[in-house]
């Protein structure tokens, strides 16, 4: 991997580990949004091949790098180390993902980036595998290092992966973010897309051309943070546009621009909208009063939220027409976002849900991108089935695609009996099991490998998928010592004992 003489995240190397502090550095130096992440698994495959490791790349980018096991060892049961190498790009400052660095800083213990996402999800889990890698003093039986792309936004690499590749017997994918608890089941996942050509018409004289945005809300994990009721900034500005149509004698919709990525929850929104422009002053307290209500309904989810009125930045001359605006707005407000059901079995979690992540409308095209999810697949079927009939009866034609299955609770495993000892010799006590409500890999590699043993685990990460995102540092120490700690105890497994 390159020397980043230069690099603002030098700090890095000071944390402990160093041994993982200086790859999850790499990773910070270099971009790695969802779709661009050749650097990043070039870097580690020069990396690895510098160390005398075997690698292999497959068709869409993947990266296995296979190490040999310690003599001695080579019929202790194989492990694959599982992480993905692209992150969600969401900035409150000015970032380019395609080129700057990720910039970090240490503040109460946290590692946060300064007004972006981190990546830690699941940069901190990549660089645990490469440490366990590059650890020439671990006894170990045969290792496996699985890198996959496009995991945050369609499971790209999972979906893709040959059912042949991998030769492992245990799989431990790092891309948990609950220190203290173990996950061996996840909800599966399906987009609902629109992709629609609505009319568009020239605009009267007598309309004037303002912007409503929304914006202040905490966003968040589209999965894990959907249970917590957050406000989604598409939903309120359908709200907020349905409040303004009532109020005002003719709204059309120019433009809607809000959401970067299907799973996170949107923090903000804009709609570029025309109305009289003699009832501009009615729009702007028409917001006015919606604002307070939201604000106290909000109250302890989301109690920045802000809604705003802003001049265009420019004139314009079309618009969608009126029919056209108000099917949109109706459609907006009626589509289901949060959760739809919380699960029976399992207290506080969600079992199903829906997530409008991303929303456009330009020159009269319009593209929008939901995400269900659910820990049942046929409950997850079922809601896309209820948002495509909405969506139907609006006169659109929904489409879905990236359906990823969940991965099915295995309670009795002979993995997560030896995870179980290794965590209460780090933590002194067993691990929490739970299911997530998020789509990890596990579901998608072990519909290939049914035989293969699995469990998901990581330190504490908050705010992912938003610019609040941080890891919780002592928690990434005690992490890489329960990763080595499994790694050594599952390779002094012998052939009898498994």
């Amino acid at each position: 991997m390159t020397d980043f003489a230069a690099s603002p995240n030098a700090h890095l190397d000071r944390l402990d580990p160093p041994i993982l502090w200086k790859h999850f550095r790499f990773l910070c130096d270099t971009p790695r949004p969802s779709g661009s992440e050749a650097a990043v698994i070039d870097g580690i495959a020069q990396w690895a091949a510098a160390q005398g490791l075997e690698t292999v790349k497959d068709a869409v980018g993947n990266l296995l790098v296979r190490k040999a096991a310690t003599p001695g060892h080579e019929q202790a049961p194989g492990i694959v180390l599982q992480g993905h190498v692209d992150m969600v790009a969401q900035a409150a400052v000015p970032h380019d993902f395609q080129r700057d660095p990720i910039e970090t800083e240490v503040r109460d213990g946290w590692l946060h980036a300064k007004g972006t996402t981190l990546g830690a999800d699941n940069g901190i889990g990549v660089a645990a595998a490469l440490a366990v890698l590059e650890d020439d003093t671990l006894v170990h039986g045969p290792l496996e290092a699985l890198f996959t792309i496009g995991e945050e936004v369609s499971m790209e690499g999972a979906l893709a992966l040959d059912p042949e590749w991998l030769d492992g017997r245990y799989l431990l994918n790092m891309d948990a973010e609950e220190w203290g608890s173990v996950y061996v089941g996840c909800a599966g996942g399906v987009h609902v897309l629109l992709d629609e050509s609505l009319p568009v018409l020239p605009l009267k004289e007598e309309l004037r051309t303002v912007q409503l945005a929304v914006s202040g809300l905490k966003g968040g994990h589209s999965g894990i943070d959907i249970g917590l009721q957050r406000g989604n900034a598409h939903v309120l500005l359908a709200r907020a546009l349905l409040a303004v149509r009532e109020s005002v004698d003719e709204l059309r919709l120019v433009a809607i621009e809000g959401g970067t990525m299907s799973n996170a929850i949107p923090r903000d929104a804009i709609a570029t909208i025309a109305v009289p422009a003699d009832q501009v002053e009615r729009v702007a307290k028409t917001l006015e009063g919606l604002q307070q209500v939201v604000r106290a309904e909000w109250a302890h989810s989301d109690p920045d939220a802000t809604l705003s009125l802003n001049q265009a930045a420019q004139p314009e001359s079309e618009a969608l027409s009126a029919e056209a605006s108000a099917t949109l707005i109706d459609l907006l407000n009626a589509l289901p976002y949060g959760v739809a059901r919380w699960s029976d079995e399992l207290e506080g979690v969600v079992e199903t849900s829906n997530n409008i992540g991303k929303l456009r409308l330009a020159e009269g095209q319009l593209t929008l991108d939901a995400m269900a999810r659910s820990l049942c697949d046929s409950a997850a079927l079922a809601l896309v089935a209820r948002i495509k009939a909405v969506c139907r009866l609006a006169g659109f034609s929904p489409a879905t695609s990236n359906v990823y299955p969940g991965w099915t609770p295995a309670l009795q495993s002979v993995l997560l009996e030896q995870f179980q000892q290794q965590h209460e010799t780090v933590l002194g006590r067993p691990a929490d099991v739970r299911v997530i409500h998020a789509g990890l890999e596990c579901g998608l590699i072990g519909a290939k490998y049914p035989d293969m043993d699995m469990v998901a685990f990581g330190p504490t990460i908050r705010g992912a998928h938003s610019p609040d995102e941080r890891v919780d540092l002592a928690t990434v120490a005690a992490f890489w010592q329960l990763v080595r700690g499994l790694v050594e105890r599952i390779g002094r497994t012998t052939p009898a004992a498994r």
